[in-house]
């Protein structure tokens, strides 16, 4: 059985804010924890797809330019995916019997969620799929979907959770801390959150089967508002619906999102 971890790092669980993540807050400190912590969870979750039947793993670190972790830090029962992969969200995910969404965060404006945001805070506020307000929850879902891969589970602050409930009600949910805003979160002690990983990846896995696909109806629309106003494309391809607002229509939500990148 094929098992697909795809990770994030602003659900982390020792992630209180983004100090751990953006290099611009003037912390190298921080970012060095927020990877040895990365590389302490995706092992966790690892033991714990074996524990559950895994016989293939595959994780891929989806933070930023993928480069947060070293084959060295990773568990050797699983391949690691670093760097870019043009066009594909989810190199080598086909024949996976699930994919796990670890360390991720709730989406931009949801109030009480530790560095919440969809894909940049710097320049992307919202986004919707086919109408809907969607987050990197759902767009991961999404595209999972369209290569035949249910979500079996997904790591985060308790706003992610929540999230992930409502957009993946089969899906196994695992709370590794509680947010109070966007730099601050209640976080338990290390061996805690990642026992209950191991847990958590064990039990998801065991139920992958039951778990649906997320499929978004295409054509896909995908609607884009900027955090500046001003800087809506010029191709005939975008329908513009404001100075800060997009629509775009592609075959899957995998095509449309690498075309707003």
């Amino acid at each position: 059985m094929k098992i697909y971890i795809v990770t994030d790092s602003e659900g982390l669980s020792g992630v209180s804010s983004s100090s751990y993540i953006s290099e611009e807050k003037g912390r190298p400190d921080l970012i060095a924890e927020s990877r040895k912590l990365l590389a302490a969870e995706i092992n966790a979750c690892v033991e714990g797809c074996v524990r559950g039947g895994a016989t293939e793993i595959v994780v891929r670190d989806g933070h930023g330019g993928g480069q947060n972790v070293t084959r060295a830090m990773i568990d050797g029962r699983a391949d690691l995916i670093g760097g870019q992969t043009p066009g594909v969200l989810l190199a080598d995910l086909e024949g996976s019997a699930g994919l796990i969404l670890l360390g991720y965060h709730a989406m931009a404006g949801t109030p009480g969620a530790v560095c919440e945001h969809t894909m940049s805070s710097k320049t992307w506020q919202n986004v919707w799929i086919n109408g809907r307000k969607t987050g990197e929850i759902g767009i991961c879902a999404y595209v999972a979907g369209e290569h035949g891969v249910p979500v079996i589970m997904v790591s985060g602050d308790d706003k992610a959770c929540a999230e992930a409930a409502e957009w993946l009600p089969e899906a196994v949910t695992c709370q590794v801390k509680k947010g109070f805003s966007c730099d601050g979160a209640r976080i338990p002690a290390p061996e805690k959150s990642l026992s209950l990983i191991t847990a958590k990846a064990e039990e998801a896995v065991r139920k992958a089967a039951r778990c649906p696909l997320l499929k978004a109806a295409s054509p896909v629309t995908m609607r884009l508002e900027l955090v500046s106003r001003n800087r809506t494309p010029v191709n005939p391809a975008y329908r513009i619906l404001d100075a800060r607002t997009w629509e775009l229509t592609q075959e899957t939500v995998e095509k449309a999102f690498f075309f707003n990148l």
